[in-house]
């Protein structure tokens, strides 16, 4: 298992773990929410921002990493492969690269922010809706690397 960078011929399987992971762990999210958002994900995210795919032997992606500078923009892991450290090595490559990273994550999903405080991540701001305006609040997290 390895990390590399991810090609347009990976964005069908990072769109299935996207769906997977979003299906899994957004209960707030209604069935037309995730089919606009899903809309958006495979036509326009996907095709036009880099990201790194973390592999198995056959070199299939088991999760997906995307970064804009040191923010994490996107981190979804196959719901069948959660708990496995593929999450947490996702945030060490993301540490190692950078002295301050920052991350995103919506207040309904507790666990996910959990997993980002035990990283090292506090809180620094909430704001009411998401980036297109639903009610979805949004928590912003920042890991710093220590003096």
């Amino acid at each position: 298992m390895a990390f590399r960078e991810a090609t347009p011929a990976d964005h069908g399987r990072m769109f299935d773990i996207w769906h997977a992971a979003v299906v899994a762990t957004h209960h707030f999210l209604s069935e037309a929410d995730v089919a606009e958002i899903a809309d958006v994900v495979k036509n326009q995210y996907l095709p036009n921002a880099a990201f790194t795919v973390f592999v198995d032997e056959a070199d299939q992606p088991l999760g997906f990493m995307g970064c804009t500078d040191n923010n994490i923009d996107s981190l979804f892991v196959d719901p069948g492969c959660h708990g496995q450290g593929i999450g947490k090595r996702f945030i060490e490559r993301a540490k190692n690269e950078h002295d301050t990273v920052t991350i995103q994550v919506n207040e309904q999903q507790p666990q996910a922010h959990a997993f980002y405080n035990r990283c090292g991540f506090v809180d620094i701001r909430r704001d009411p809706t998401d980036d297109a305006g639903r009610p979805f609040p949004i928590v912003h997290l920042e890991w710093k690397r220590a003096a």
